[in-house]
């Protein structure tokens, strides 16, 4: 039995290595607040959507559908879904209480608590098939649908009565039958657990001794003190167990790998159900997003918000409506805190919650996948560093671009701007360059003029320019709006907001 709830053809591979890049987008997009909304306190939650998040950047559009198409369902069946959830949660509890005993790597012990666990997971099979008789037919989605059909093909009546009959054997109520046979030295070999005769009652019994010829065997007893002669026993009973004790555990472990992926799986839409209350308790919209090729150029938004920062708020924030189709390159230029770095992160996060099959912070947005999406923003200097800011960026972007591949997402947030504007300006605009030559889209934001004034003038493949606005008092809105790059940023806003505004007035009486 296979889950099969976020790829359609192979289950998601929880252990895969996290991307190198993993912590960088962590810090840079703000995703730890993502992260906790959709947890909801719950550790293995957390644990789950950081990985599916991180790691699905090699989807095709198919895959993002299937996995919006789960989500729908979830949103449609929440109560089902939550059954099955917690119905994985506690098997894998009870799991857990099943003790080995004293001998633990002995083939009996090892072979009872296998028994005593598969009894556990039939009890919990049967609860499961209940559940897909009593809601299946509310699911529509590929993923589900295709699950619950297996579920009720292999977990019919039929099925229980054998598996219940097998497990019945396995406690030897009668006793152990073995056969073997005498090798080298008169030393048994080949042992082999056979299946008990068929139970007869007492009158058969007496009837078979008083008027039948009973089979030649012998038999022997072992004195009470004889520890040595119940160790030879043990070794003889285990020799015969060991066969079955492996498979049974094995049984054991196939359906337990069953739960435990199932539970996964399904704590990633769960994490998507407890994101989608908060998002409806501060009135923020979103929107299932509408995934393109990875060989398109595609970015086209209404209202795209930085979730983590509505999340932080706990409200809702404005948006940006963008059209950037066939635009390999973004430049986002304007004035000092007016929401353009607010927009790279919402245009990372909205491409990290597209491919992972998620619903997306805006009313309406679409997106060409790609093969990764790779921040590199500036950093405050710490004691950590062991050169100057310069050459730390210089090394971030060296083991970036060994990592990137065509058809990436790169996102720059005031790169290169620790050093002269002629010098960084010109290393930022080799590195983009080489970059949308080699297929990747590039969102770009700076205050370097000469950078941005490049880029328009001499650019290579098609670009947008944003500039974040301020009306003539100074205000910002905090949307974008296309236009050229300006030789300001607006400083003198701040100066005056901080220095002026802002000063404590001198009390003259």
């Amino acid at each position: 039995m296979k889950a099969y709830l976020l790829h359609a053809d192979r289950n998601f591979d929880f252990r895969a290595d996290a991307r190198t890049n993993a912590d960088a987008l962590t810090q840079d997009l703000e995703l730890e607040t993502l992260f906790d909304a959709m947890a909801g306190n719950d550790q293995f939650i957390d644990g789950v959507v950081r990985r599916v998040l991180l790691t699905s950047l090699q989807t095709s559009v198919e895959e993002v559908r299937y996995r919006q198409d789960i989500f729908m369902d979830c949103q449609a069946c929440r109560s089902a879904v939550t059954q099955l959830y917690k119905l994985t949660i506690e098997t894998l509890e009870r799991e857990k209480k099943v003790h080995y005993g004293l001998f633990r790597d002995s083939p009996e012990t090892v072979l009872n608590r296998s028994v005593e666990v598969l009894n556990l997971y039939v009890e919990m099979l049967r609860r499961l098939r209940a559940l897909v008789d009593q809601h299946g037919n509310s699911f529509h989605s590929e993923g589900f649908r295709a699950m619950f059909a297996v579920l009720r093909k292999e977990l019919n009546e039929e099925y229980f009565k054998v598996i219940e009959k097998h497990l019945q054997r396995l406690k030897f109520w009668g006793g152990i039958l073995i056969s073997a046979e005498l090798g080298d030295g008169n030393k048994g070999r080949n042992y082999t657990l056979r299946a008990p005769p068929p139970s007869r009652n007492w009158f058969q019994e007496i009837i078979d001794w008083l008027f039948r010829k009973r089979p030649e065997s012998y038999t022997f007893s072992i004195h009470p003190r004889d520890e040595a002669g119940f160790r030879a026993l043990s070794r003889l009973r285990d020799s015969g167990l060991a066969i079955a004790a492996q498979a049974v555990a094995e049984s054991a472990s196939h359906v337990m790998s069953f739960f435990t992926t199932l539970r996964a799986e399904l704590a990633f839409y769960m994490g998507c159900l407890n994101l989608d209350d908060r998002l409806k308790e501060l009135n923020c919209q979103y929107c299932l997003p509408e995934p393109r090729p990875i060989s398109e150029y595609k970015f086209s938004c209404r209202e795209l918000y930085d979730i983590c920062l509505a999340l932080q708020m706990k409200k809702a924030i404005a948006g940006n409506t963008i059209g950037a189709s066939e635009k390999h390159l973004t430049v986002v230029t304007g004035a000092n805190q007016g929401g353009k770095s607010t927009f790279l992160r919402s245009a990372g996060q909205a491409q990290l919650m597209m491919q992972a099959g998620m619903f997306v912070a805006a009313s309406i947005f679409s997106a060409n996948i790609v093969s990764g999406v790779f921040t590199h923003y500036k950093r405050e200097e710490d004691s950590s560093m062991s050169s100057g800011k310069f050459d730390e960026e210089l090394s971030r972007m060296s083991a970036l671009v060994d990592q990137i591949r065509p058809h990436s997402l790169v996102l720059f947030n005031e790169s290169f701007a620790s050093t002269n504007e002629r010098e960084g300006s010109e290393i930022a605009r080799q590195i983009i360059d080489a970059l949308l030559k080699h297929d990747s889209k590039v969102v770009l934001v700076t205050h370097m003029f000469e950078l941005a004034e490049s880029l328009r003038t001499g650019a290579e493949r098609p670009a947008i320019f944003l500039r974040a606005e301020r009306d003539e008092n100074g205000r910002r809105d905090f949307r974008l709006v296309e236009g050229v790059p300006l030789t300001t940023s607006f400083g003198e806003d701040l100066y005056q907001k901080i220095f002026v505004d802002e000063a404590p007035k001198a009390n003259i009486s």
